[in-house]
């Protein structure tokens, strides 16, 4: 599965890594460079912050469901308090 942007979200990345270039290594890229590198994170990195993020989603829905009882349960039968005998003559 590779992980895409939108066409949106794409231009935003571009442009945010041309500003962190310029800002932060002193050195300006072209448009076609910072594709290049974005492309490269999505295919290089973006895979292992993706798995990683299923696996703590899992992790967090698993311990949900681990307590489903104590979190979603209501007493059944409690009209009468427990131990009450009386009867009616």
């Amino acid at each position: 599965m590779s992980l895409e942007l939108p066409p949106d979200t794409q231009k935003q990345a571009v442009a945010s890594l041309m500003r962190y270039c310029a800002a932060e290594l002193d050195g300006d890229i072209s448009d076609i460079q910072a594709i290049g590198l974005v492309k490269f994170f999505l295919a290089e990195i973006a895979p292992s912050i993706y798995n990683r993020g299923v696996a703590d989603a899992q992790t967090f829905l698993r311990d949900r469901l681990a307590d489903l009882e104590a979190t979603c349960y209501e007493p059944e039968f409690t009209y009468w308090p427990k131990g009450a005998t009386t009867r009616r003559k």
